[in-house]
C-alpha cells in the first residue's frame, strides 16, 4: 500500500463539504478510522465522510459503492454504510469521496465475536441475503470471486512469506489445504453478489455478535466461496458447523473446499500484515494478526484426511 501525499485534515474536509455539500459542512467532524484504502471521518452522529488516502483505483471503488450499496442495503439483515452523497474530484482533492451513513459497532479485529450460536446465525443470515444472483452489469472482482486456479501462485507466495516470518508452524498442512482448494471443481452456479473482503477489520460487533459489515470496495459478482471463508475467519471456535447448517443454499462439498482455501489465504495475508504492524513496517496493522492466527488454527482443525 502506498499513501498519497495529500494530508487529510478536518479543514480540508470542511472545504470539500462547503464546496459540494454545504448543508453538511457545519456538522461536528472527528476521525473515525484509518483503513487500508480510505480514511473515515465521522460527520455528526449518523454520517461519515470516506476519502481515499492510498494510491491505486480507489476512486472507482467508491463510485461502485455509491452505485450499488443503496440497492443492496434494504435486503441485508446487518447494517452497512449506505452512501448518501458523492464528492467529485477537485483542485482541493483530486479523488472521488463519499458521504455514507455511520455504522455503530466495534471492528472484530479489536472485539471478536464471542457468542458462537448468535454470531453464526447472524453471519449465515447476512450471506444468505447477500448471495443472490447479481444483475447484468454488476462489477467484476479485482482478484476474487473467480477460479482459485488463478490464485495458486499467489497462495504459494503468501505461504512462503508467512513461513519465512515464522508465522506458520506446519506449512505442509497449510499447503495441503490450499492445494485441495485449488483442485476443487470451480463454481458453476450463477455469479452472485459477494463482499469479497470479509476479514475481521471489515465486520463490526456488539454484545459478542455481529452487528454490521463495512468496506464494500471489493463488492463484485462471483463465487460465494470467497465469502463463505468467513465461517473460519470470523466466527468463534466451534461455530462453523452451525453457520453451514443455516446458510442457504447449502454449500456443496466443492464450494466448502474452495471456501476453506480462501479462509487459509485470507488468514495468511492478515497474519503477514499483523506481523508488519508489530514490527513497525509500512502498511502493518498489529490487530489483524491475532484473529488471523486463530482462524488458521480453526481451518487446520478441519484438515483430517488431506
Amino acid at each position: 500500500m502506498t499513501h498519497t501525499e495529500i494530508e487529510i485534515t478536518p479543514e480540508l474536509i470542511r472545504e470539500l463539504l462547503r464546496d459540494q455539500h454545504p448543508d453538511l459542512a457545519d456538522r461536528p467532524l472527528r476521525l473515525g478510522a484509518r483503513g487500508w484504502d480510505n480514511q473515515l471521518w465521522r460527520l455528526g452522529d449518523d454520517l461519515a465522510v470516506r476519502l481515499p488516502w492510498a494510491t491505486g483505483p480507489v476512486d472507482a471503488l467508491l463510485r461502485k459503492e455509491h452505485t450499488w450499496l443503496p440497492e443492496l442495503a434494504p435486503s441485508l439483515p446487518l447494517e452497512i454504510p449506505v452512501p448518501q452523497r458523492l464528492g467529485e474530484p477537485s483542485d482541493r482533492f483530486p479523488h472521488t469521496w463519499i458521504v455514507t451513513t455511520w455504522v455503530q459497532g466495534a471492528p472484530a479485529d479489536r472485539a471478536p465475536a464471542t457468542r458462537a450460536a448468535e454470531s453464526a446465525e447472524a453471519l449465515a443470515a447476512f450471506l444468505t441475503a447477500l448471495h443472490r444472483p447479481a444483475p447484468e452489469g454488476a462489477p467484476v472482482g479485482r482478484s476474487r470471486g473467480g477460479p482459485l486456479s488463478e490464485h495458486a501462485e499467489g497462495f504459494a507466495h503468501q505461504l512462503a512469506t508467512a513461513t519465512e516470518l515464522g508465522l506458520v508452524a506446519n506449512p505442509e498442512a497449510v499447503r495441503a489445504i490450499l492445494d485441495d482448494a485449488v483442485a476443487a471443481p470451480d463454481w458453476t452456479g450463477p455469479a452472485v453478489w459477494i463482499h469479497a473482503d470479509l476479514h475481521a477489520a471489515n465486520v463490526l460487533t456488539a454484545d459478542g455478535t455481529f452487528c454490521g459489515v463495512i468496506d464494500f470496495g471489493d463488492l463484485c459478482a462471483g463465487d460465494p466461496a470467497c465469502d463463505l471463508a468467513a465461517a473460519w475467519n470470523l466466527l468463534p471456535d466451534g461455530a462453523a458447523d452451525r453457520f453451514f447448517d443455516l446458510y442457504r443454499p447449502a454449500a456443496d462439498p466443492a464450494t466448502w473446499r474452495r471456501a476453506r482455501g480462501w479462509a487459509v489465504a485470507r488468514a495468511l495475508v492478515c497474519m503477514i500484515i499483523g506481523d508488519a504492524g508489530v514490527h513497525g513496517r509500512l502498511g502493518g496493522k498489529a490487530t489483524w494478526g491475532p484473529p488471523a492466527e486463530a482462524a488458521l488454527h480453526r481451518v487446520l482443525a478441519t484438515a483430517d484426511g488431506l
